[in-house]
């Protein structure tokens, strides 16, 4: 007798697609493995302050000024989340004179405008030639190293 299990007809249509596909997605969620290290641990990082990010982006020259642009890029971020969220909750006010109605386009306003906000960072501060993903990572690995020599 044959084990069931090594048959080929055994494979689930989903598993037989997931091998094909498994190559194709994890490079495309390469970041998790990147930030695997600094999110699955026993003891969490001490949190940080600006002070603690301007130091690394002082100390830095290579990865400090593109960690800068990134954060300043969050402020594109609020300030579109803001307007989003505002102008619809208002423009469906305005229009339906609806308590919920008004709720939700304030949440999805904001949620529209923040995206919208970071394509215009991303545009207007050139984010599309950095790789962020690598800046927040050594910033990680600074912070690592700093608390571990504290401790």
């Amino acid at each position: 007798m044959t084990d069931s299990s090594s048959s080929p007809l055994s494979k689930s249509f989903v598993s037989e697609h997931w091998e094909g596909y498994k190559d194709f997605w994890c490079e495309r969620f390469s970041f998790v493995t990147n930030y695997s290290k600094f999110v699955k641990r026993d003891k969490p990082f001490p949190p940080w302050s600006d002070s603690d990010v301007e130091a690394f982006i002082a100390l830095d020259p290579v990865h400090g000024p593109a960690l800068k642009t990134a954060r300043e890029a969050v402020k594109f971020g609020l300030a579109g989340s803001v307007i989003g969220a505002v102008s619809t909750a208002g423009f469906a006010w305005r229009y339906s004179r609806s308590l919920h109605g008004a709720g939700l386009s304030l949440l999805a306003g904001g949620v529209f405008g923040w995206t919208y906000g970071q394509e215009v960072a991303n545009h207007w501060l050139q984010l599309y030639r950095l790789d962020t993903l690598a800046e927040q990572t050594k910033f990680l690995e600074w912070w690592q190293d700093k608390n571990k020599r504290r401790s």
